[in-house]
């Protein structure tokens, strides 16, 4: 059964009608094309009042359909966006459809860079709803963009009801092929079909039903059919969160590199099969027809994969391909090459490399995992042994850094950092083989002058927790920022403790309260002043 796109599109909205649509769907080139078809666009014509006598509108019939009348907020949840688009050119965008209220793209506290998505909010629901009918699925600066209603309550997207998972999709099925195929199973809430940096697919996507109900009727009809016009049979199940997936420790997919190039699939199969029943079995090939090298297995349980993991692993096999045979001859050098020569017609021996096959992100994560957990031995290794000095002169090297700080201690290791050219960066580390010894270094050397300059000398700190010390202490002089000499406001007046501002006019000097001396008067000058000088003429006396 071959599945064909539905001849009517239905609403891309789940809750509001749409008093006028888009006859044409035609994607634009650019964003300039879009403007121009936002711009044609009428507004509805408003609907006219019900005359006095006429009926009041009939109530909803369950709970569900009153929660969707009771649902008419204008925000929209415009996601999958270029990380170069910003609130400016959303604007440009969604203000060609109708007014809109306020933009706001989200972005990273700490570099403000766009997390990818963002939120629209107009004025009007009809504007909105407007907008997600014709914007949907449209390029944004090269990226098709998803939009959405904004739920400001996470319950239903949480929840995981009516999301269903697609795989094994063509590559020419994008987010509006998907969208307009399984729209008649019901409302959607959210499609997508993920794809790479460069904008190809990955042959699998998501599609967020709005009721349980749509999304069985589409696992129900979907599930096992062909989807394009490829052929390719789909695979249509619920979605599942990693954490209620099967046990990954159950695995049954097996790598293997370095294989001899005279192999095949049967070959393979053949070799992995008598540890027990495979299911597939597969060498990459490469576009001049030439086997890679690598390939994967796929055992029936995980029992069989992992005995084959253990037999297989660094077992030799021979390779009797030409291609082996000239590799081998071209990497021989001096007597390897005259001892390569007798064994021409040899075959070559190749020990395979076996292990679990893991997707790239898998791989990603446990790579960074060993280098941390490698990076934290070492720096436990030796914290409080290791010493960082800096303002170091350039024709100080390591020998002369050694010599400098060998009489606190035993040293196991000093080293001046030099860049890709070899020219010194003034600063280095000197690693001690006791905590006193370092202690002791840091007291007597800070300060002190080698060559022309004084060194600063301080135990060495992991980057991070560096940037965490300068943070923070940058965050304490900011809140220091804006308060008075004494802790209050700025620009307060001058008050220490309790003590009154007196501000009266006339009257006598008030008496002093105990503990708070008073200042003495002002005592007159003794002698004559002299006379004043006159400013700004009209007097006899002369300006000084």
């Amino acid at each position: 059964l071959k599945l064909s796109l539905p001849s009517r599109r239905p609403l891309r909205s789940p809750r509001l009608p749409v008093s006028r649509r888009k006859e044409s769907r035609s994607s634009p080139p650019d964003a300039s094309e879009d403007m121009a078809a936002m711009n044609s666009v009428q507004p509805a014509a408003p609907t006219p009042a019900a005359p006095a006598g006429a009926p009041a509108a009939p109530a909803p019939r369950n709970a569900a359909q009153a929660q969707a009348q009771q649902f008419h907020s204008a925000s929209l949840y415009v996601g999958d966006l270029n990380r170069e688009v910003s609130e400016a050119i959303l604007f440009e965008v969604f203000n060609g459809v109708g007014p809109v209220a306020s933009i706001r793209v989200c972005r990273e506290q700490i570099t403000r860079e766009s997390l990818g998505y963002a939120y629209v909010n107009f004025h009007n629901v009809s504007d909105a709803e407007r907008a997600l009918e014709m914007l949907n699925f449209k390029p944004i600066r090269g990226r098709p963009c998803r939009i959405m209603w904004s739920q400001r309550d996470p319950t239903l997207r949480r929840s995981n009801k009516g999301n269903v998972f697609i795989k094994n999709l063509d590559p020419a099925i994008d987010h509006q092929s998907l969208y307009d195929t399984f729209s008649q199973f019901g409302n959607i809430l959210s499609c997508k079909v993920c794809t790479t940096d460069t904008g190809e697919s990955k042959g699998f996507g998501y599609v967020h039903f709005e009721t349980e109900e749509a999304a069985e009727r589409a696992i129900e009809v979907c599930d096992g059919k062909a989807l394009g016009d490829s052929g390719k049979v789909v695979t249509v199940s619920h979605f599942k969160r990693k954490q209620d997936r099967p046990n990954a420790a159950q695995w049954t997919n097996l790598y293997t590199k370095n294989l001899p190039l005279d192999w095949d699939d049967k070959k393979l199969t053949e070799v992995f099969e008598k540890f027990g029943p495979v299911t597939s079995a597969r060498i990459m090939i490469g576009e001049d027809g030439v086997s890679k090298g690598f390939g994967f297995v796929n055992f029936e349980d995980h029992e069989s994969a992992e005995a084959a993991l253990k037999n297989l692993n660094e077992q030799e096999f021979e390779d009797n391909s030409e291609e082996s045979k000239a590799q081998r001859a071209a990497a021989a050098e001096g007597e390897e090459a005259a001892a390569a020569a007798e064994d021409a017609d040899k075959p070559v021996l190749k020990a395979l490399y076996v292990s679990r096959a893991q997707k790239r992100a898998e791989r990603d994560r446990e790579l960074r995992r060993k280098l941390e957990q490698v990076r934290n031995e070492r720096m436990n290794k030796y914290q409080g042994v290791n010493v960082y000095v800096k303002n170091l002169d350039d024709d100080v090297d390591d020998d002369k850094l050694r010599e400098e700080f060998q009489s606190f201690g035993t040293i196991t290791s000093a080293r001046i950092m030099r860049d890709r050219e070899g020219a010194s960066k003034g600063f280095g580390f000197v690693c001690f083989s006791e905590p006193e010894e370092a202690n002791r270094a840091i007291t007597e050397m800070n300060s002190k002058l080698l060559g022309s300059k004084p060194l600063f000398v301080a135990l060495a700190q992991r980057k991070d927790v560096r940037r965490a010390q300068l943070e923070a202490q940058y965050m304490n002089q900011r809140a220091g920022i804006g308060r008075g000499p004494m802790g209050g406001p700025l620009n307060a007046p001058m008050a220490y403790g309790n003590m009154p501002l007196y501000m009266q006019q006339g009257g006598p000097m008030p008496q002093s309260r105990p503990g708070f001396p008073m200042m003495p008067p002002m005592m007159p000058r003794a002698g004559p002043r002299g006379p004043m000088p006159a400013y700004g003429g009209g007097g006899g006396a002369a300006h000084p």
